[in-house]
């Protein structure tokens, strides 16, 4: 009997005639119970173990996707207060900065995101722009970075010859990151650790998703994944590292 590949997921595809899209979804990962460990035993993207730092992935800084984002991000800080931000004074002169190789990133205090409120900061350690939004009860995916509010979802989009758009929505693996994934000592969606969650990702990243592909298609698919949770449990594929950990 042929074995099934350890690193296996299960994709499910449907169209989008009225965008000319075919949309594409990771169902291995949303069915699964990661969810984000920051602060709770998170080891970070460094070279090795640091979860005594709490940086998470804030360590290189944010990637803004375009001028745009940066745009709006900047205008985003502009509101944080001293309480929220424990590098307010930092961020006088912007808060972000072009890369000789054009690539737009946050710029780095203390070795990280200057966004980042460290352990010692009374709000403590996290995102200042995710701390505003609870004090506010307002959503953070209009303040945070694109890239920041979406991980570890991946969205890559492949336009055909003809226009048609193929979307796939997947984890973020270390590869994305580029080279410098490589050399990460740990990253989430490949930790038994991180898959501890009470719900399945398609649950707890409801905003996220929806923010991503709109409230239309994530309604598609929750309604698809719903009907799946009522077959026979022989029918899913469980995630890898669920797998392994097994």
């Amino acid at each position: 009997m042929t074995s099934i590949p350890s690193d296996a997921h299960e994709w499910v595809s449907f169209e989008d005639t009225k965008r000319e899209r075919t949309w594409m979804f990771d169902v291995t990962f949303l069915e699964s119970n990661w969810t984000c460990i920051f602060g709770n035993g998170c080891q970070g993207v460094l070279t090795g173990p640091t979860p005594e730092l709490v940086q998470g992935c804030c360590s290189y800084g944010a990637h803004f996707v375009d001028e745009k984002d940066q745009r709006r991000v900047e205008k985003a800080a502009k509101r944080l207060t001293a309480d929220q931000w424990q590098f307010k004074s930092k961020g006088k002169n912007g808060t972000t900065r072009v890369k000789k190789n054009g690539e737009i990133v946050s710029k780095l205090v203390q070795n990280a995101c200057i966004f980042l409120n460290r352990p010692d900061f009374p709000r403590g350690a996290g995102c200042a722009l995710h701390v505003m939004a609870i004090d506010n009860e307002e959503s953070y995916i209009p303040l945070k970075p694109e890239v920041c509010w979406q991980l570890p979802l991946h969205r890559d989009d492949e336009v055909q010859d003809d226009g048609h758009v193929i979307t796939r929505i997947s984890q973020w693996d270390r590869r994305d990151w580029g080279p410098g994934g490589a050399e990460f000592h740990w990253w989430c969606t490949e930790s038994a650790s991180a898959f501890v969650g009470k719900t399945r990702v398609v649950d707890s990243m409801r905003e996220e998703l929806t923010a991503m592909v709109s409230k239309t298609v994530y309604d598609r698919l929750r309604a698809y994944l719903d009907n799946r949770a009522t077959q026979p449990k022989g029918t899913r594929l469980a995630h890898p590292v669920v797998r392994k950990k097994g």
